[in-house]
């Protein structure tokens, strides 16, 4: 865990996927053909906070729909990409924007998919439904499930890390 903590103090840019990590995976059609998803609340606040402490926010999703960039802007998230066929190009574009190193990010993802940026970045993270195959590659796997408080975890992780996470609680304490 100590290797993991030098890693997360390191984090100025959290990048996220979504399906399977900040949704439980499920895609949902209704009789129009509309898709919708199911996004945690606790994750959503877990950002905020994380955000609050100056830590940037990002999502890379393979794929692009309508309730991810309604999620992405209601949480304010400073660098959205969505329908990435290539993620390791995402990935060096979002970097040369921010001018931030690969170092200073984290990743969480679910898929193959997700391995370009997790072998990539100073601290790569899978939630536990990800096959072997990705979870292998990465620093940390989360105790909680994709769309079910995994972000949170990583959130409050980077935090503690950081030494920010008491002062965000002291403020529901006062």
């Amino acid at each position: 865990m100590r290797m993991i903590s030098e890693q997360a103090r390191k984090v100025k840019l959290l990048i996220m996927d979504v399906d399977g990590v900040m949704t439980d995976g499920r895609i949902y059609y209704d009789a129009r053909g509309e898709e919708s998803k199911s996004f945690y609340v606790q994750d959503g606040l877990g950002l905020r906070l994380l955000q609050g402490t100056g830590v940037q926010l990002a999502i890379i999703s393979g794929r692009a729909d309508r309730c991810v960039e309604h999620r992405a802007q209601a949480l304010k998230i400073d660098h959205y990409y969505g329908g990435v066929h290539d993620k390791k190009v995402a990935l060096a574009e979002l970097l040369d924007k921010t001018g931030l190193s690969a170092e200073q990010c984290a990743f969480i993802g679910d898929d193959l998919i997700d391995l370009p940026i997790l072998t990539r970045v100073g601290l790569a993270v899978a939630v536990p439904e990800a096959p072997p195959q990705v979870r292998q590659h990465c620093h940390y796997v989360t105790g909680n499930p994709g769309g079910h408080g995994a972000v949170r975890e990583l959130a409050e992780l980077i935090m503690q890390a950081q030494g920010t996470f008491e002062g965000v609680l002291a403020r529901y304490l006062a």
